[in-house]
């Protein structure tokens, strides 16, 4: 039962996100577009984890050693995940944009710039490591 949960959740987070590219990628990139598409990315996903909740649940409603605490240790690493992937994306896109700029007038500061954008993908990693603790920790 639970391999089907995995399969089901992990299919679900998938098309949380083919579907907001592809709505994304069909048309002129706007801002309306944009919006739209995490509208959508952002809808699915509530949607995938609604269901794979209900399955969770029923699972652990069925396995007596289990308790209902097990969903929101995995909503919590869901969020930690999500929430730091999403900062780390803006912080990205703000440090990558701001270093191509600066290295375009001055190539002496490539070294300096790739730290600040590196240190801004650490942050999706650091929601990646809380996530397997919560993990660890059902």
């Amino acid at each position: 039962m639970s391999l089907t949960i995995s399969i089901l959740l992990g299919v679900a987070l998938t098309l949380t996100i083919i579907v907001p590219f592809a709505v994304y990628a069909a048309g002129e990139k706007n801002k309306g577009r944009y919006k739209k598409a995490l509208a959508v990315n952002l809808s699915s996903f509530v949607v995938a984890m609604i269901i794979s909740q209900g399955y969770a649940f029923t699972a652990t409603a069925q396995a007596a050693s289990s308790s209902a605490s097990n969903g929101l240790g995995y909503i919590g690493a869901a969020l930690a995940v999500g929430f730091s992937c999403i900062g780390g994306g803006i912080a990205v896109a703000s440090a990558a944009s701001a270093a191509l700029g600066a290295i375009s007038e001055d190539d002496s500061i490539l070294g300096k710039s790739l730290i600040f954008v590196g240190l801004a993908e650490g942050i999706a990693l650091y929601g990646l490591i809380i996530a397997f603790m919560i993990l660890s920790k059902i």
